[in-house]
């Protein structure tokens, strides 16, 4: 039999994301593994940040790198900044001017591939993705997937958008006071990597491959240049003589990293930088000490681990956290000796306490939303049309 030596055509799929913080480029990463695992025969896709491009300003451009600065060292002046462009009006303003400053890069990426269906992991980026497809014979859905959990920005809502993916009801109500019409508001989660759900190597195997003791309860504090107050946390942990052992996380803040291994540990600790799949780390740990990220926030509940927080950015974290800590999944720190008394209080009486929180963190979590969001996706690839 001659087989056809016409190429399969495949659906193209563009995600569009940033690189400020790590949750938007995780969220697309997740994204995208589901929609190959599902539909990779039929469908390919591509992400890419709109932001690099070299014709972007400068200001705007590097406001990706500044990012980990200004959080860290000038967080009042980071408040300030996202509460003003969080006001009705200005944040009209923002969307419209960066529509027009993005315009020709979005243009382009679309002209250089025929685009069935375009999802935005960073809300900026959507009304300059409308605009760039207004008028063209060939219909471009374009979905939003929001990445934190409650007290979003305005920005990520978009009346236009044919599907806004929510993580929340609270996000979904917002949505629509936004005017997104409820019928293109989902309600899913936010997408973690489908190796969350594919990691089901029990905890002892996982330990044992991490060099972890089989019989101690596993702490994972996970650090980056934007998280203040995880070191002074470890130091009140590694002095208290609880029965613990901690995997410490630097994400990628090398100067983070080199002092942790130089630290003198009392529990048995294994120290990493950068690391590129998380999902071993969480399954094999009983709690994560970390910040209020929403990818973070979201990746832990996915597999039903309590979260400490010990850092809360203003804005959209302290959203991520009230909704973790109303749902009993969470506590919050407020420096090294609150940390090392909520770690206390949990492991009292045979860890009762943390079987809650844990129980908690699986009841929040969605595992599977990154497949939900492919399904959704794959849904409006009909709607694209000549």
């Amino acid at each position: 039999m001659l087989r056809s030596s016409v190429p399969h055509e495949r659906h193209r799929v563009l995600i569009l994301t940033a690189d400020i913080g790590f949750g938007h480029r995780r969220a697309a990463d997740a994204i995208a593994a589901a929609l190959t695992e599902r539909y990779g025969r039929d469908c390919a896709v591509e992400i890419a940040n709109p932001l690099q491009d070299e014709r972007v300003p400068g200001w705007l451009r590097n406001s990706q790198a500044d990012y980990d600065r200004i959080v860290r060292e000038a967080p009042d002046l980071y408040r300030r900044s996202y509460e003003a462009s969080d006001l009705r009006v200005a944040s009209r303003i923002v969307e419209s001017a960066s529509a027009l400053i993005l315009l020709d890069v979005m243009r382009d990426l679309l002209r250089r591939r025929r685009v069935d269906v375009v999802i935005v992991t960073y809300g900026l980026f959507q009304a300059a993705v409308r605009l760039a497809t207004g008028g063209r014979k060939h219909y471009v859905p374009m979905v939003t997937v929001v990445t934190d959990m409650a007290g979003v920005h305005r920005l990520w809502f978009y009346p236009k958008v044919d599907l806004c993916i929510a993580p929340t009801t609270r996000v979904a109500a917002l949505a629509q006071q936004e005017g997104v019409p409820a019928e293109r508001i989902r309600i899913v989660g936010i997408p973690v990597h489908p190796d969350f759900l594919r990691e089901v190597r029990p905890p002892a195997a996982l330990r044992a491959e991490l060099g972890l003791l089989p019989d101690r309860p596993v702490l994972l504090a996970v650090g980056s240049k934007r998280v203040s107050g995880l070191e002074a946390a470890l130091r009140a942990l590694n002095h208290s003589g609880l029965p613990l052992q901690v995997v410490a996380v630097a994400g990628g803040d090398d100067d983070l990293y080199r002092r942790l291994q130089e630290t003198q540990w009392h529990v048995p600790v294994r120290v990493l930088n950068y690391v590129e799949r998380m999902a071993p780390l969480l399954h094999a740990a009983d709690c994560v000490l970390a910040k209020a990220g929403g990818l973070m926030a979201a990746e832990s509940l996915a597999c039903g681990k309590p979260l400490i927080l010990i850092d809360v950015l203003p804005g959209q974290e302290v959203g991520n956290a009230e909704y973790c800590v109303a749902g009993g999944a969470a506590e919050r720190a407020a420096d090294a000796l609150g940390a090392l008394e909520i770690v206390h209080h949990w492991l009292a009486e045979g860890g009762m306490l943390l079987r809650q929180r844990a129980e908690a963190a699986l009841r929040l979590g969605r595992p599977r939303a990154a497949y939900e969001v492919a399904e959704l996706v794959w849904g409006l690839v009909g709607r694209a049309s000549d």
